[in-house]
């Protein structure tokens, strides 16, 4: 086949892999609070001083800009919107594997990433759900891109211009993702260790100049700095190692990127003999070493965290497998069955169209959980038409029915509620609905233990005081737990 064949075949299959991720795609719970943190920002509050959330800045206030699409077409517009910002960092990606191939090979690397990244359904899955991964996925490969793409300008402005974009976009992807400033250390060391002292000198000007944007407004505001730590302080709370646990998120990601791992082997051999002249894609591999090494130092080191970085990871191993002088002719058909049949037979399909096993059948989905939000929003309006406020720690319904939750339950079932404020909230009765899942009461943060269940009964008891039943819905959410749905007496 011809090179204009793969790239057609590779386009279609990212536009059917995008539609199945948006549509077809579990709920995941982080969905609903970044959203809701974007309409907080919107609405001029501060993340960390007025509200507490546990990541990088960035998200909210770029998501904040856009919270119309959300408002108009729920979690489904916010689905699409993200997987715009995604697919453009794997253009970007794309374009920066063209740039580091040698002539000749420039095409065939460009296509061996877009099916690495593409026409991967994990990979696409998680830069469609409003997490961070597209955000941060997008300011990586754009500032490697920026990078090297001031290697080709002969002209001074152009290039010191070049190389502050990077040093911008990667203090932004520090922004999304606080793991991710390791890959702006790493970066300015390899250009020292290059000796491109001018480069260098503009990068770290730049990045500093970006991190001092991003994070300068919450350190010199005393409160906004104090939820800042507070919200690291969450993060570390968790704690402890698990050595079962952390050997099976590297068997989990090489499972969803095996074709990227393999391509990667086949080129290793070529990047040995080159790797003293690919400073470039040297630097690739560094920031992605550094981020992996940081991320899997967290106490449940979940491998989807590894997605904004497995970009570099695929450009790294396309233009070294594209530049092999002993290149077959049908490598790229190579690379193009292995993507089709790992999203072919992703677990992630039967997952999101079953729940499970019951003993010999089989529990299959009635609807897509995109759809079944859909409907069950559609039903609390339906009892309580035009209102504005909803008590849940699901934040993907807030965000579907366009209501408010209770001040401090941001963060859904990661709330950070002492028991006392718990009681106190739970016995106004704040709101006239209650959406109330498997998820309600269960999770204590920071350390993530399960609450005990008496205190989950005492909870639920003093709930039942002020509400009772109106609808249920089997099966909901992320791992389909029992959703009801509570009309204030």
């Amino acid at each position: 086949m011809k090179t204009r064949t793969y790239w057609l075949l590779a386009v279609f299959a990212v536009a059917v892999l995008g539609a199945a991720a948006v549509w077809m795609g579990g709920l995941n719970q982080d969905e609903g609070w970044y959203l809701y943190a974007a309409n907080l920002v919107a609405e001029g509050q501060m993340p960390y001083r007025d509200f507490f959330y546990t990541q990088g800045p960035m998200l909210p206030f770029v998501y904040s800009v856009f919270t119309p699409v959300w408002k108009l077409g729920g979690l489904l517009g916010a689905r699409l919107f993200t997987l715009a910002i995604g697919t453009t960092g794997i253009v970007f990606a794309v374009l920066l594997a063209r740039r580091l191939a040698p002539d000749g090979r420039k095409d065939h690397a460009a296509v061996v990433t877009l099916f690495l990244l593409g026409c991967n359904l994990y990979h696409v899955y998680y830069l469609a759900i409003p997490k961070t991964y597209a955000l941060a996925s997008f300011f990586v490969m754009a500032g490697f891109w920026c990078l090297c793409r001031a290697d080709g300008e002969s002209r001074g402005p152009l290039r010191s211009a070049a190389v502050a974009g990077a040093g911008l976009c990667l203090a932004c992807a520090a922004g999304a993702r606080i793991s991710l400033s390791a890959i702006l250390a790493t970066t300015a060391l390899c250009l020292a260790c290059a000796r491109r002292w001018r480069t260098f000198a503009v990068f770290v000007a730049a990045g500093a100049i970006g991190i001092l944007v991003v994070y300068g407004p919450f350190i010199f505001d005393s409160k906004a700095f104090t939820g800042l730590l507070a919200a690291q302080q969450y993060h570390a709370a968790r704690g402890g190692f698990d050595l079962i646990w952390t050997i099976g998120s590297l068997s989990r990601l090489v499972r969803w990127y095996l074709p990227v791992f393999i391509v990667l082997g086949l080129g290793v051999p070529t990047w040995l003999a080159a790797r003293r002249e690919a400073q470039d894609a040297n630097m690739l591999l560094c920031g992605c070493l550094a981020v992996f090494a940081v991320q899997m130092l967290a106490p449940f080191p979940y491998e989807d965290y590894q997605v904004p970085i497995m970009g570099l990871l695929a450009v790294f191993a396309a233009v070294f497998f594209s530049s092999s002088p002993v290149l077959h002719p049908s490598s790229l058909l190579l690379v193009l069955g292995l993507s089709f049949a790992v999203s072919f037979g992703s677990p992630l399909l039967e997952k999101w169209s079953t729940n499970g096993q019951d003993r010999f059948w089989s529990l299959k989905k009635e609807k897509t959980e995109l759809a079944q939000l859909r409907d069950v929003a559609r039903r609390i309006e339906q009892i309580d038409p035009g209102g504005r406020e909803l008590l849940t720690q699901d934040l993907y319904l807030a965000i579907e029915t366009n209501r408010k939750v209770p001040k401090g339950l941001e963060m859904g079932p990661f709330a950070m509620l002492s028991d006392a404020e718990w009681r106190k909230l739970l016995e106004s009765a704040p709101c006239k609905i209650a959406a109330m899942s498997g998820y309600a009461f269960a999770v204590k943060p920071p350390e993530c233990h399960e609450r005990p269940v008496e205190a989950q009964m005492e909870y639920w008891g003093l709930l039942k005081k002020n509400y009772v039943l109106a609808d249920r819905e089997e099966a909901f959410g992320q791992n389909a737990t029992p959703l009801l749905i509570l009309k204030r007496k």
